[in-house]
C-alpha cells in the first residue's frame, strides 16, 4: 500500500493527477493534495508519503524549495517534479535535491504510468535493502514483555540498548525507523494484553518526530512507562494515574509543583507520565496547571474579602506581577478589571 501526495496550485491539475493515480490501479493507502509547498510540508508532517508529485512554480513556497526541504528530512520520499517549464536548469537543480523524475505538462497517461512503475521498482529495492524480519521484531517484543512483566528494569534497559544498536546497522530512513518502533510497541501491547495487563497508553504516537533520536526517546519512555505503571498497579495503586495527578495538582495549586514531583508521587516515569497526561487531557502538564490556577483565581476574585495580592499567592504565584500578566493572558483582562466586571469595587 502506497501513500501519495500531489502538490500543485491549480485545482484542475491536482484533480487530473489524482485521476491518473486512481487509473493506475496502484494499491493506495492514502492520496492527498496540497496547493503549495507550505501546505505540503504540513501534510508531510502529519503523514510521510511514499511518492511526492510537485509543481515548480507555486505561491508561498515553490517546488524547488519544497524539494530542498524534503531532501533535508532524509526521509524515504521519492519526488517527481511536474512542470510546464522545460528548463534544463530547473531539472538540474531538482536532481541535486534527489528528485527521481522530471515530467513536463501536459502529462499523458503512458508517461505517468512509466514513472509510477519506476518509482515502485525503486521503492521495492530500497525496502528490501532496509528489511527487518518480522520474526526479529516478535523476538524483541517477547523479550521486552518478559522484562516488563517481571519488573526487570535493568534487563529492560539493556535490551532496548541492544535493539537500538542493531537497528542502527540497518541504516534505516526516518519513516521506516518510526514504523518499526511502532510495530515493536504494538507487539509488546498485544503480549501484555494476553496477560490481562491493560495499560493506560495505547498506540505509540511518533507523529512529528524530527529525527531518529527523538523517535527513539519517545519509544523508550513509553516502554519504561509500561513497567512503571505495572509496578504501581501491583502496589495497589489502582486509580487512574491521570486522575490521581489531577487531584495532586488541585491540592497543591499554591505550590510550585513540578511534573517530575507529580510523576514520582504516582510512581511513573516523568517522560511517560508527560505523554500520558497530554494524551488524556489534550493539554500539557503546565497548561493544565495554569488553567486550574486561573480558574481558582477567578473564584477568589469573585469574593470581595480576598485581596488581589493574597490571591496571587493562593494560586502559586509568589511574584504578583507574574500572576497579573498570566491572568491577563488567560482571561483577556487584569484581575482588577475582572473584579470590576463582576461589580466588585476595590
Amino acid at each position: 500500500m502506497y501513500r501519495i501526495l500531489i502538490v500543485d496550485d491549480e485545482p484542475m491539475i491536482r484533480k487530473g493527477l489524482q485521476k491518473l493515480v486512481e487509473q493506475s490501479e496502484l494499491p493506495i493507502e492514502s492520496l492527498r493534495t496540497a496547493e503549495n509547498g507550505v501546505v505540503a510540508l504540513q501534510r508531510i508532517g502529519e503523514e510521510r508519503p511514499d511518492f511526492l508529485f510537485t509543481d515548480i512554480r507555486m505561491p508561498k513556497m515553490d517546488g524547488l524549495e519544497l524539494c530542498a526541504r524534503v531532501a533535508e528530512m532524509d526521509a524515504d520520499i521519492q519526488v517527481v517534479v511536474i512542470s510546464g517549464f522545460g528548463d534544463f536548469e530547473y531539472a538540474q537543480k531538482c536532481v541535486s535535491y534527489g528528485v527521481k523524475e522530471y515530467l513536463l505538462k501536459p502529462v499523458n497517461i503512458k508517461g505517468f504510468q512509466n514513472v509510477l512503475e519506476k518509482l515502485i521498482r525503486t521503492k521495492t529495492k530500497v525496502s528490501s535493502e532496509t528489511f527487518v524480519a518480522v520474526t526479529k521484531l516478535e523476538q524483541w517484543a517477547s523479550r521486552m514483555e518478559h522484562a516488563v512483566w517481571m519488573l526487570q528494569e535493568a534487563e529492560l534497559k539493556g535490551l532496548v540498548s541492544e535493539i537500538q544498536d542493531e537497528l542502527k546497522t540497518y541504516k534505516l530512513k526516518l519513516n521506516r525507523w518510526i514504523d518499526i518502533l511502532q510495530e515493536i510497541h504494538t507487539l509488546l501491547h498485544q503480549r501484555l494484553n494476553v496477560r490481562d495487563v491493560y495499560l493506560m497508553q495505547g498506540e505509540l504516537d511518533l507523529t512529528g518526530a524530527a529525527d531518529e533520536q527523538e523517535a527513539w526517546y519517545r519509544f523508550i519512555a513509553a516502554v519504561h512507562g509500561h513497567l512503571d505503571e505495572l509496578r504501581a498497579k501491583r502496589k495497589g495503586k489502582l486509580k487512574d494515574p491521570v486522575e490521581e495527578a489531577k487531584q495532586y495538582i488541585e491540592t497543591h495549586l499554591a505550590e510550585e509543583v513540578s511534573l517530575e514531583e507529580v510523576a514520582d508521587f504516582i510512581g511513573l516515569n516523568p517522560s511517560y507520565f508527560s505523554q500520558l497526561f497530554k494524551q488524556s487531557t489534550q493539554e500539557t502538564f503546565v497548561q493544565y496547571r495554569t488553567r486550574r490556577r486561573m480558574e481558582k483565581a477567578k473564584k477568589l476574585l469573585e469574593q470581595p474579602q480576598w485581596r488581589i495580592t493574597d490571591i496571587s499567592g493562593e494560586v502559586g504565584y509568589a511574584d504578583h506581577p507574574h500572576f497579573t500578566k498570566t491572568f491577563k493572558k488567560y482571561e483577556g483582562c487584569l484581575p482588577s478589571e475582572y473584579r470590576q466586571q463582576m461589580g466588585i469595587r476595590t
